[in-house]
């Protein structure tokens, strides 16, 4: 099945694109999708404990079924917070 992988932050700039579509077997889950970049770019293994994943804009567990068509996003950790304004 196709899925979109869409990447934003360090893992666009590490991948050097924002999206990509993915050819992944019928009972592929978001970790699968996460495991086929990092054997493309295996720098990015170690960024997987801090990250969130989404599918179809909704945040979902890596072990997700997915489904053809489906778009998956994974999302590093944010900072930055407040700037001392009150």
């Amino acid at each position: 099945m196709k899925v979109r992988v869409r990447l934003f932050a360090v893992l666009r700039d590490a991948m050097g694109r924002s999206e990509l579509d993915l050819e992944l077997p019928e009972d592929a889950t978001p970790e699968d999708a996460w495991r086929h970049l990092v054997k493309e770019h295996p720098a990015l293994a170690p960024r997987r404990r801090s990250l969130a994943a989404a599918v179809n804009r909704r945040y979902a567990a890596f072990d997700a079924p997915l489904a053809e068509g489906d778009e998956v996003v994974f999302i590093p950790p944010v900072s930055g917070g407040s700037n001392g304004a009150a």
